[in-house]
């Protein structure tokens, strides 16, 4: 697995759910920087060719994408084909890493809302898509 493409889909992922409601407030993306910076960087030890953890893509794809206004149902459906192209690479702390991430930032702003949650619910899905067909 490309961990600099992982950590790109993981940021249209947390993007996707920020973005759901309409709008990214401001909490979430501090959540956002908070969490790469706190919960990514940390386990991730590689680099790109300047020496970039890879783990900071997130942020930057993130960043890229609300710059844009892009659509959170296009980033969340990046994600998803994603999570099929490399499903071999998906095990039982990975899964459980991405859903630990979308959740957390999904509860920072007034906790989750309907669009969120039903966003959360279909992650959920598609990740356990994955352990019953191994």
């Amino acid at each position: 697995m490309v961990y600099r493409r992982f950590y790109s889909e993981v940021g249209k992922l947390l993007y996707a759910i920020a973005a759901v409601d309409g709008t990214v407030q401001k909490k979430e993306y501090d959540k956002l920087r908070d969490i790469v910076e706190k919960k990514l960087v940390p386990e991730e030890h590689s680099t790109d060719q300047f020496g970039t953890d890879s783990a900071y893509y997130a942020e930057i794809e993130f960043d890229i994408l609300l710059d844009q206004s892009a659509d959170s149902t296009s980033c969340f459906n990046s994600f998803c084909n994603y999570v099929d192209a490399h499903r071999t690479a998906f095990d039982v702390h990975l899964k459980s890493m991405v859903m630990n991430l979308a959740n957390e930032l999904a509860h920072v702003y007034h906790g989750i809302n309907s669009k969120e949650a039903a966003m959360i619910k279909k992650l959920k899905k598609k990740l356990d898509e994955i352990f019953q067909a191994k």
